[in-house]
């Protein structure tokens, strides 16, 4: 049996075993964050993050690893534990110098591997060991000098491996690689070789399609170890190279070449391109110093040649005779050289040619070698100097169908310049300087599918410019300069699906006549208010199957309509910047019932309703970020069960309430940075949900900062104690009960025997502030004596005591029968009587006794007698009463201990002495020095 003491650290251990668990499977990751797709796999992005090591919280079933751009230097057989279902692993741009042996081993199902921009100097043994299924394999720009001779054994699957930009020098190195049956693909350029012969290396036939290969000073084949390889590229190579291909069909299938240098010398060329008569796609950048040799027309000598890519080369003039030789061309790119002129038959002899790329070119004028290419498709201009287009010039080039002529100063188009271009597909005039349409499209370019206008300098456009454009689906257009754009710009372009257009807000009304639209992106340069109209209200009315709507506002803004999207039933995307300034009205979305995406971001937004959002209840993504937003409240009742994604990070978020919280139980990912959160028990729902969700993903929640209070600014927000926040049920349920037990026993032992006690208590109170009110006005007394009595005792008030004091003595007497204000709460009556008299005489009797309001005036005269210090009370007992009766009444008893009193029944047979003594009592002054004047308006001294 375990001992006592070792009961309560396993039962610890057990419960951090548990909350660590549970952390595991919590979706916010500490520096990682799971990109949001609605797929279900679980792919990880962890860049830019400063890591020194690989995060222990990656999700197990994670299918993509992104860890690029970090400072971790090592791997350990730890890192990657569990990571079964990885596919892709991204540890470009990091500092490893070290991988364990068996590092990947429990990633038995990646398929990419990218260590690229690292420092390995080695390959080990068992680096690889494990990645039976990967086929993917970057190792370029490290310090790799040696490769053991079975690290590559393991990757029996591998199909392409980049090692370029490494220290290696020996052929060998890579003969392991070169020999795999599954190997196609290797990159090796940018290493230390020096040369590459087919004799060093232990292999009989390699599957190799690709070779990048580094400058060596001997390239020899003297065996057919490559039958399958495809495309060489050996655009590395530097210096003398001997280059020695003992028998041509050992490159027979060798479609593709590439090469540049100008220091390779012509011969090294002429042997190299001597070699590949299979070759149809061949690129030779920076060969100007033997363009005039005739190098061209050596590579065209090859007759299965039919791509030639001559770029970066400084020709500035293409002559006559340059491609004479080359007319089974199909393909020809002159891009990125200093041709600024053209032979008139340049050209002539490439009968077959389909592109002509001249783009980043010094042309200032359309090269007339061209008008002749009938055979020509796609002819791209892009990057020159031209600045006109004529008429006669494309109307041989029938069979165009890609035009560009893309960041040129072309100021007009005529309209006869398309006149045959019947075939075109996609037609780019972006970057340029025209200033009207006018009639340029006025002959039909049938089939044309895509047109690129913007970022020109247009002045008008007229209605119908597009109008013969029928099959036009794409179109980009800048109106921002427009000083007048008619209704029904855009008339005519009945198949348009996809519309960028980028201008002021006035020129959005005109979307009449695009009746199948389905994307529409808006650039607004510049908005100013303008006055209201329907149609400019609801611009978009007319467009019923637009289902994305981008609308971004670079420059001012104003009141948008709630009607603003009638009509746009069909709507599922709608991505807004600055447009919705400060506020959205409730109806503003009730046109939209099939919106799934919504995006309001830098509008200020601070405040939003529920209302907002309920007539669109299929909405599943949201983005409010970079608004004013200072609560979510609003999601509570916005009953919005479709949504799963949501973004309202840079807002001024301080709590999140727990109402909120229960509406996002179904949220997939929730991103809430760079907000004000503020660390303190109001948060604890929040904080508690993040850390316990197996659901959703809250993005970087562990990097979320506390903003408030000033305390704890800075702190991480996850890390905020909330113990103190914290009250057991249970205890708070004892707490409750027992208090409320204490408070009913003390109630009814107060109210048993304290109740009389309280009584009096409150009556003082009340006689106590009718005093000082007294006092600071300096009130004079209003009577000589106030009588309490019992109404049954009010026979021998009225019958004896009244006719002697009032009658005999002179005495004013107040009576509550006479002299109480009606209508007046009796209590109020009672006090101010009583201060209202310099003395007060209690008539007491058994009724008197049993009487309430007859106590509570002997209470108050009390009182005054106690607070005062002053002789104000008179007590006259009309019967006998023992001491044993006056037991209860503590009031009475205490004054008859303490003070003289008259009796009745034993003044009977001297009544006389009996009313000189009250008499004398009532001349008796308050204070031996003090004076009054009696109401009477005698004058009297104290003795």
């Amino acid at each position: 049996m375990l001992a006592t003491g070792v009961w309560p650290l396993l039962l610890l251990s057990l419960l951090s075993c548990f909350f660590h668990c549970e952390h595991l499977l919590a979706f916010s990751l500490k520096n990682c964050t799971i990109i949001y797709t609605e797929k279900s796999n679980v792919s990880v992005t962890c860049t830019e993050r400063y890591l020194a090591a690989i995060p222990d919280d990656i999700p197990k079933n994670a299918v993509l690893l992104n860890l690029k751009s970090n400072y971790i230097s090592n791997i350990t057989r730890m890192d990657l534990e569990g990571l079964f279902e990885l596919e892709v692993l991204n540890l470009e741009k990091n500092w490893i110098s070290q991988i364990d042996d068996d590092a990947f081993a429990d990633l038995v199902e990646l398929k990419v591997l990218i260590l690229s921009i690292n420092r390995l100097a080695k390959l080990t043994k068992n680096m690889f060991q494990g990645l039976s299924k990967l086929e993917t394999l970057s190792l370029d720009w490290n310090q790799i000098s040696f490769i053991s001779p079975v690290a590559f054994q393991p990757l029996v699957s591998v199909h392409s491996v980049d090692l370029s930009y490494n220290l290696l020098h020996q052929i060998t190195d890579i003969d392991q690689i070169i020999k795999l049956p599954t190997s196609q693909h290797l990159f090796v350029c940018y290493n230390n070789f020096t040369s590459f012969q087919s004799d060093d290396l232990h292999v009989n036939t390699s599957n190799l399609l690709t070779l990048s290969l580094d400058s060596v000073k001997k390239f020899s084949i003297t065996r057919d170890i490559f039958p399958h390889l495809q495309s060489l590229d050996l655009r590395g190579w530097t210096g003398d190279i001997e280059w020695e291909v003992s028998n041509k069909t050992f490159l027979k299938s060798l479609t593709r070449l590439q090469m540049s240098g100008t220091s390779l010398s012509f011969e090294v060329y002429r042997a190299i391109l001597q070699t590949v008569y299979s070759l149809q796609e061949l690129q030779m950048d920076n060969i100007k110093k033997w363009i005039d040799d005739g190098l061209i027309d050596v590579a065209c000598q090859i007759h299965s040649l039919k791509t030639l890519n001559v770029s970066s080369s400084k020709i500035h003039t293409l002559k006559e005779n340059m491609l004479q030789s080359c007319s089974h061309l199909t393909n020809l790119n002159l891009s990125s050289n200093h041709i600024d002129s053209m032979a008139d038959n340049a050209l002539q002899s490439m009968t077959q040619l389909r592109s002509l790329i001249l783009q980043n070119n010094y042309l200032s004028e359309l090269p007339v070698a061209v008008q002749g290419l009938t055979t020509l498709e796609v002819y791209d201009l892009s990057i020159n100097d031209i600045s006109e287009l004529y008429c006669p010039y494309f109307w041989n080039l029938t069979s165009l169908t890609i035009l560009d002529l893309s960041h040129n100063r072309i100021s007009y188009i005529y309209e006869c310049v398309f006149e045959n271009l019947n075939n075109l597909k996609i037609l780019n005039l972006e970057n340029n300087k025209i200033s009207s349409f006018d009639y340029s499209f006025k002959f039909k370019l049938q089939t044309l599918d895509s047109l690129y206008l913007k970022n020109n300098e247009l002045i008008n456009l007229f209605q119908g410019v597009f109008s013969n454009l029928s099959s036009l689906r794409y179109l980009s257009l800048d109106v921002h300069m427009c000083n007048n754009v008619e209704e029904g710009g855009l008339k005519g372009l009945y198949n348009l699906q996809f519309l960028l257009m980028q201008g002021d807000i006035y020129f959005y009304e005109h979307f009449s006549g695009l009746p199948n639209l389905s994307t529409l992106i808006l650039n607004v340069v510049s908005s100013l208010p303008h006055n209201s109209s329907e149609q400019r209200d609801k611009p978009f009315s007319n467009l019923p199957k637009l289902r994305k709507l981008h609308i971004k506002v670079h420059k001012g803004y104003y009141d948008i309509s709630k009607d603003v999207l009638s009509g746009l039933t069909s709507l599922e995307s709608l991505r807004t910047e600055a447009y919705f300034m400060g506020s959205l009205h409730p109806d503003t979305f009730k046109h939209t019932p099939q919106l799934k995406g919504l995006t309001i971001t830098y509008s200020e937004l601070s405040v939003l309703t529920s209302d907002v959002f309920l007539p669109i209840p299929n909405l599943m993504m949201l983005d409010l970020s970079n608004n004013k937003l200072r609560s979510l409240d609003f999601l509570a009742e916005a009953k919005l069960p479709a949504l799963r994604w949501l973004d309202v990070s840079n807002n001024e978020l301080f709590v999140i309430s727990e109402t909120v919280i229960q509406s996002l139980l179904t949220m997939k990912y929730l991103d809430l940075s760079a907000n004000l959160l503020t660390c303190e028990c109001s948060n604890y729902g929040l904080i508690h949900w993040i850390q316990s969700s197996k659901q959703t993903q809250v993005v970087n929640a562990h990097q979320y900062t506390c903003a408030f209070p000033v305390s704890q600014r800075g702190n991480k927000f996850l890390d905020f104690g909330f113990d103190s926040c914290w009250i057991d049920a249970a205890l708070l349920c004892f707490l409750f009960s027992s208090s409320l037990v204490v408070l009913t026993l003390l109630a009814s032992f107060i109210y048993h025997f304290l109740r009389s006690h309280l009584t009096y208590a409150y009556y003082l109170f009340l006689a106590f502030l009718y005093d000082n009110k007294r006092r600071k006005k300096g009130i004079p007394h209003s009577y000589d004596a106030f009588v309490s009595y019992n109404v049954r005792d009010e026979a021998w008030v009225c019958g004896e005591l009244l006719p002697e004091l009032e009658g005999q003595q002179g005495w004013r007497l107040c009576l509550h029968h006479r002299d109480f204000e009606p209508g007046k709460p009796i209590v109020e009556n009672i006090t101010e009587a009583i201060y209202s008299s310099r003395k007060t005489i209690c008539v007491i009797s058994q009724h008197y006794l049993q009487s309430e309001w007859c106590s509570k005036e002997i209470q108050m005269a009390s009182f005054r007698l106690f607070n005062e210090h002053k002789d104000v009370l008179i007590m006259v007992f009309l019967e006998h009463i023992p001491a044993k009766q006056l037991s209860p009444y503590y009031q009475i008893r205490s004054l008859v201990k303490k003070r003289s009193y008259l009796s009745w029944p034993q003044a009977v047979q001297h009544t006389g002495v009996f009313w000189q003594k009250i008499q004398q009592a009532l001349k008796r002054e308050e204070t031996p020095a003090e004076h009054r004047r009696l109401l009477t308006g005698h004058q009297r001294v104290i003795q």
